[in-house]
């Protein structure tokens, strides 16, 4: 795998404000707040309706932070929340949600094409409706196959549409439409219904379900995640801004209603906006445009949901419907999304189905949040999201979505969680390869023993499940005590420690003992320990049996750490040490404490980089760095540190590469708060005169230098660690 960023810069053109903000933004602003918050309001009450929003958004609110939180941890591609709940929970899950989402997102265009129509027979009586859906779908389908380009500028053009009808709302407000004073509004409905049924009476469930589909819009910029630029920054800004403006539009516009209109008209009168308005056809151009929009982001983003799927073979004919153009329009799939829409037209009323759109929007919300509570739960190295949210934001997202299903339909959240099993069956004996890691073997570790045969058979490296499990070897329990806090350290984020007593001439008669008594120091302390004896001639030999041995279990330690060497012969044995390690899939930690510094006060970590000139490329495999950042990181954490990366070249010219090389490996490995240096000149001259540390990292070499380790502690000032990567750690996984 050459580089990182596999995927053309043509293809990913969007920003922010216009990739995510803005269709976001429209979808939200829907047809609902025009012709049926006044209902809401008028049945619930100000407070009651105020309430309604609240419940709503509190909701779509979980949702969204869940959603920034797990895409500020992945290099999210394309298929917005398909490929979020793919990259975590595999293809077999991600699939069996992306098809029903995918094909309730294609009905939804139809809804919003009927709801369009039903806005101009209001204004146009006379003409004829089939001709209407016709033309409006035909412009939708043009510009998206045309290019999401021109979709977004078309939004553009929707928003200011909008915004001229909130404006004319607004100068209503203030030139004395709001003729009741809040004495006299209503705080509580009587909730009487609908003109539909005769005003029979509803309840205030009965009318969250009408309000709820306007907070189901927050997919909208997800699903243009292969086309942005930024996708781990733009879809948690541009969604969270956009659900914390709408809120405040509806929240406003229910206000004025309440004081502009009876309760009376609000329920008979779907279009009392209009009316109340400064000048009503703003409002109306605002319906029109609310509902073009919608179906328009709607269009893009589900024929890039389904693009995505045929590029991981998920559908039928995959390579035909994954192929994009240059430009990265998935045009193929555009066909398909438009055939489906167009048959849909056919029906003429899709009102049965409606609910049944809503609720495979909400199983994708609640998967979305499940996503994060598994990845919160695992505890992997892997998960280190830029934006973290408490545990209680997925659970507030889960069991709101569940309830919500249920509440519009009990027995379509029944069909729909049936669909979903049907699909995952499916998929399941496809046998489909995922293109990329996921968590699923962090999960099956935690299991039984037919959980842990699961994660072995997967076909991968599982570099998203690594965490540190140290294997120490011990001879002199006294020896080791200098590392106790460092190993705790390390192996604190979830990691495991296996206390390996190598019983040999130089060892205490009670080392047994001894190591019993570390072993349960480390669990007191958190850290999941075990110890093990093993009699042997010699410490080298010993500890490469140990290693021979234990490479067989399942949960192998994939680490050795060791002190330096005591004597000639030692140092003499860690070569043909380190190469076993490396053979057997593991890495190497040589401590070399500093005599009086120790740890210092554990604030600052250096790692060190030597000059790669002239091919400061940042590639996949980058190259025995994994496993010393890894490590950095994960004291960074256990001590509240700051980290440093250094690197050291001979050449000045070589700086731009390297200065590059430093910010993206910071960025793609997600440690925030990461200073870099680059220094010129000697490697060995200049780590006197480096900003000081209490803890250095060194990489380490087969064969390993002492006299250049023992420089680096008397030069650096304070402790030392040289690491040799496995090749099975991956610092950007």
């Amino acid at each position: 795998m050459p580089l990182l960023e596999s995927q053309p810069e043509s293809q990913r053109r969007f920003g922010t404000f216009g990739g995510v903000f803005t269709p976001t933004l429209l979808t939200i602003l829907g047809v609902i707040m025009y012709l049926r918050e006044g209902w809401v309001i008028g049945n619930a009450g100000l407070l009651g309706g105020f309430l309604i929003i609240a419940l709503a958004y509190a909701i779509t609110i979980c949702t969204g932070l869940s959603m920034s939180s797990i895409t500020s941890n992945l290099r999210i591609g394309a298929g917005g929340a398909y490929a979020i709940i793919s990259q975590s929970l595999g293809l077999e899950i991600g699939g069996s949600l992306g098809i029903p989402r995918y094909l309730s997102q294609a009905l939804a265009i139809t809804l919003y094409i009927f709801g369009f129509r039903e806005a101009w027979l209001w204004v146009f009586p006379g003409h004829p409706g089939f001709l209407v859906d016709v033309a409006v779908f035909l412009l939708l389908w043009g510009i998206a196959y045309k290019s999401a380009d021109l979709a977004i500028r078309v939004q553009y053009l929707v928003m200011a549409i909008i915004g001229v009808s909130l404006l004319s709302i607004a100068l209503a407000a203030f030139t004395g439409s709001m003729q009741y004073d809040l004495s006299e509004v209503a705080l509580w409905g009587r909730f009487p219904g609908a003109p539909e049924t005769d005003f029979s009476g509803a309840s205030f469930w009965v009318v969250f379900a009408v309000f709820f589909p306007a907070a189901t819009g927050i997919m909208a910029g997800a699903n243009m995640s292969g086309d942005l630029k930024d996708p781990r920054r733009s879809i948690a800004v541009g969604t969270m801004a956009a659900i914390g403006v709408s809120l405040v539009i509806y929240l406003l516009l229910g206000y004025w209603v309440a004081r502009s209109a009876t309760p009376q008209e609000l329920v008979s009168n779907y279009y009392v906006m209009v009316e109340k308005a400064y000048w009503g056809p703003a409002v109306i151009a605002g319906v029109f445009g609310a509902t073009f929009s919608s179906a328009l982001a709607s269009m893009v983003g589900a024929a890039r949901i389904m693009q995505a799927m045929g590029s991981h073979q998920v559908v039928p004919r995959s390579t035909w419907v994954g192929r994009l153009t240059r430009r990265g329009e998935p045009r193929n799939a555009m066909l398909i999304t438009g055939g489906i829409v167009f048959v849909s037209m056919l029906l003429r009323d899709l009102n049965a189905i409606a609910p049944l759109i809503t609720i495979f929007f909400l199983v994708t919300y609640a998967m979305l949040n499940v996503v994060v509570l598994v990845e919160h739960s695992l505890g992997l190295i892997s998960f280190r999201p830029l934006l973290r949210v408490p545990p209680m934001v997925p659970v507030i997202g889960v069991v709101g979505s569940v309830f919500v299903m249920f509440i519009i339909d009990p027995v379509l959240s029944l069909l729909s969680a049936a669909v979903v099993v049907a699909f995952y069956v499916f998929l399941i004996n496809r046998k489909i390869d995922a293109p990329f890691e996921d968590v699923r073997s962090g999960l099956f570790m935690a299991f039984s023993e037919w959980a842990a045969k699961k994660a072995a058979a997967l076909p991968t490296k599982q570099e998203r499940a690594w965490k540190p499990n140290l294997l120490i070897p011990v001879d002199d329990p006294t020896a080791f005590r200098g590392a106790f806090a460092l190993v705790e350290n390390i192996a604190r984020a979830k990691g495991a420690v296996k206390l390996f007593g190598i019983r040999c001439a130089s060892a205490p008669a009670d080392l047994s003992t001894q190591l019993d008594r570390l072993k349960r120091a480390y669990r007191e302390r958190g850290v999941f320990a075990t110890a093990t004896m093993l009699d042997h001639e010699s410490f080298a030999k010993g500890v490469i049996s140990g290693m021979q041995v234990l490479h067989g279990g399942f949960f192998r330690p994939n680490i050795v750490f060791l002190g330096t060497p005591r004597g000639a012969a030692q140092e003499h044995s860690y070569g043909h040490l380190i190469r076993t390690a490396s053979a057997l899939g593991m890495g190497t930690l040589i401590y070399a404490p500093h005599a009086e510094a120790a740890l210092g006060q554990r604030s600052r970590i250096n790692v060190w980089i030597r000059d790669r000139s002239p091919d400061w490329v940042l590639r996949w495999n980058v190259g025995n760095l994994d496993l010393s950042v890894l490590t950095a990181y994960t004291l960074m954490r256990s001590w509240n540190a700051s980290l440093r990366i250094l690197a050291v070249i001979r050449s000045e010219e070589d700086r731009p590469g390297a200065a590059y090389f430093l910010e993206r490996l910071v960025d793609l490995a997600r440690i925030p708060d990461t200073e870099t240096v680059v220094a010129s000149g000697d490697f060995i001259r200049y780590v006197p005169e480096a900003p000081p540390a209490d803890l250095s990292i060194f990489g380490l070499a087969d064969d390993p230098d002492f006299d250049f380790m023992r420089a680096m502690v008397r030069d650096t000032g304070g402790s030392c660690l040289f690491v040799r990567d496995s090749g099975r750690e991956n610092v950007f996984a």
